[in-house]
């Protein structure tokens, strides 16, 4: 063969091993998308509150949650009003928040396949270990709220429609107080989590309430003490709520169901029950043996 019959030939080959190479460069393109696509469905992002983090109760179970399923959890610790709104838009996969109205109209409304107990403990109200409006003695958490507000005592709101602020706002409405007309007085609001609204109202040795986990992990408690606690008012109940992907086709429903499985099953509730801070339970497990999760309208089924 002469020179130039080979250069033909080599070109020859050549040209005919592209189609092959364009195919294996898209196959590979595909693959790559599908383990993506496989990555993602071993992960979700839930949505919690602020307590829950700041407890230290999330770096306990969630390791132990990945470690039986292989589904990594990515969380955004927020208020839950905020994580509510972020379950609305589809921005999360799964919610554990703490304010049960808005948790059963979340549902109703269609944002979630279904909402399950998985846990309670209780708030208290703090103050300075003087107690300068003498909330030790009142009968009921409304009867304290009321000698603050008699006495213009500073109090510390959250005011970040959180489950706590929520809560904190239904006690003002039950003792007929309206504590925002006195806001930038003696009634002052942080826009903080948990966590930074301790801090503040240990430094400016105020009252305000808190759930008693964040209380019992909290490492800068100055002067502040529990003034009031064991109202029944003060009960403090937890779900779980995974995101309708009918709503949101995009969302891990079926990872975020097992996370849910996870959490009111016995391996979860175990390891709620089991976690301690300073010697102390910060949340009591509470889902039934057998939990049935009603389906929001128009959801897959459950």
């Amino acid at each position: 063969m002469t020179r130039a019959g080979a250069e033909v030939t080599l070109l020859a080959l050549a040209l005919a091993a592209l189609p092959g190479a364009a195919l294996e460069a898209r196959a590979q393109a595909q693959s790559s998308a599908q383990a993506v696509q496989a990555a993602a469905a071993r992960s979700i992002t839930l949505a919690s509150t602020t307590s829950t983090r700041d407890s230290g109760l999330l770096d306990f179970l969630l390791p132990r949650f990945t470690a039986r399923t292989g589904i990594a959890v990515r969380v955004v610790a927020v208020g839950t009003g905020h994580a509510l709104a972020l379950g609305r838009r589809g921005d999360v996969d799964a919610l554990l928040v703490h304010d049960r109205d808005s948790e059963d109209a979340f549902v109703a409304s269609g944002h979630g396949l279904f909402r399950r107990d998985v846990m309670f403990n209780d708030f208290v109200i703090l103050g300075p270990a003087d107690d300068p409006a003498n909330l030790r003695s009142a009968e009921s958490a409304q009867a304290a709220l009321r000698r603050v507000a008699a006495r213009r005592a500073l109090f510390l709101s959250r005011g970040d429609d959180s489950g706590t602020h929520k809560a904190e706002l239904r006690l003002w409405a039950s003792a007929g107080i309206a504590p925002r007309a006195h806001s930038g007085r003696w009634y002052r609001e942080t826009g903080s989590g948990m966590g930074a609204a301790l801090n503040t109202a240990s430094q400016l040795n105020a009252y305000l309430l808190s759930d008693r986990s964040t209380w019992l992990a909290f490492k800068n408690p100055g002067g502040l003490q529990i003034v009031v606690e064991g109202d029944p008012l003060l009960h403090n109940p937890y779900g779980v709520l995974v995101v309708n992907p009918a709503r949101h086709p995009h969302v891990q429903a079926g990872a975020a169901r097992q996370f849910a499985d996870w959490l009111t099953g016995a391996e979860g509730q175990a390891a709620i029950g089991a976690f301690r801070s300073r010697g102390q339970p910060l949340f009591f497990p509470s889902a039934p043996a057998a939990p049935a999760a009603p389906v929001a309208p128009g959801a897959p089924g459950e």
